[in-house]
């Protein structure tokens, strides 16, 4: 047990980054379950990672160059959103499908890139499990400025404009979040909380903001006190207090 690793200095950044993408996600990921395409997530964010994958293949690896890379992981992802989009106007029915066809191509065009890479399986462990203890101040704010206009824009006018405005705020949203925190959390958050609350009709968005919140609070602490990866530790602890929000919502539903 490791009480020396509870430094607010890193957590509290970590747990920001947590709240960011909680805030797009969650709304986003109910839509998800409606729409019955739970795998999108997985597809956009790895097609937002090939962006980032090739910058840096031809050498804009950060630094002065880091908005060459945001730059390339937001228009693959785009492109990937008017794909899907596509896709789902004309093979509606297939639609799940082609979103994991798309998922398992991706995933094999970023390791068919990173082959040659000697830190290769350090940017592909970066791009699944993140490294949310390391996020920068910059990092936060753009993505906090993002997170506001993907809100604005959603609960403004994005659900009358349809499917196509759907999918590119959930890729513009994806882009940001994969590179925070990583693929999995990125899933997690968007399904878990969404799953968890699907009984609610009444506070459902509020219940599952505070479940997923708690999620983060409570996993960065453990993986702080036992020395364990946080990716990790909030993703078992996400599912954890999903199955028990999810439980506590079907008894009260029983007995109502």
């Amino acid at each position: 047990m490791n009480l020396a690793g509870l430094d607010i200095g890193i957590l509290g950044p970590a747990f920001i980054a947590g709240l960011l993408v909680l805030a797009t996600h969650v709304p986003l990921g109910m839509q998800v379950l409606d729409r019955g395409i739970v795998f999108i997530d997985l597809a956009i964010a790895q097609i937002a990672g090939i962006g980032v994958i090739a910058a840096d293949a031809m050498g804009w690896d950060g630094g002065e160059n880091a908005w060459i890379v945001q730059l390339s992981a937001v228009t693959a992802a785009l492109l990937g959103a008017l794909l899907l989009n596509w896709t789902e106007r004309r093979w509606p029915q297939i639609q799940e499908a082609l979103i994991g066809v798309l998922f398992v191509l991706a995933s094999c065009i970023g390791i068919l890139l990173l082959a040659g890479n000697p830190h290769g399986g350090e940017h592909l462990k970066d791009l699944l499990v993140g490294q949310i203890l390391w996020v920068s101040t910059t990092q936060l704010i753009v993505v906090a400025v993002l997170t506001a206009a993907v809100l604005a824009a959603w609960f403004g006018v994005a659900r009358r404009l349809g499917r196509l405005a759907f999918y590119l705020l959930f890729a513009l949203a994806v882009t940001a979040s994969v590179q925070l925190v990583g693929v999995y959390l990125v899933f997690s958050s968007l399904i878990v909380p969404a799953l968890a609350t699907r009984h609610l009709k009444k506070r459902r968005l509020p219940t599952a903001y505070a479940m997923g919140a708690a999620s983060y609070a409570f996993g960065l602490m453990l993986s702080a006190i036992g020395d364990w990866p946080s990716g990790a530790v909030i993703v078992l602890v996400m599912v954890v207090f999903g199955m028990a929000t999810s439980c506590a919502c079907g008894f009260r539903r029983s007995v109502a």
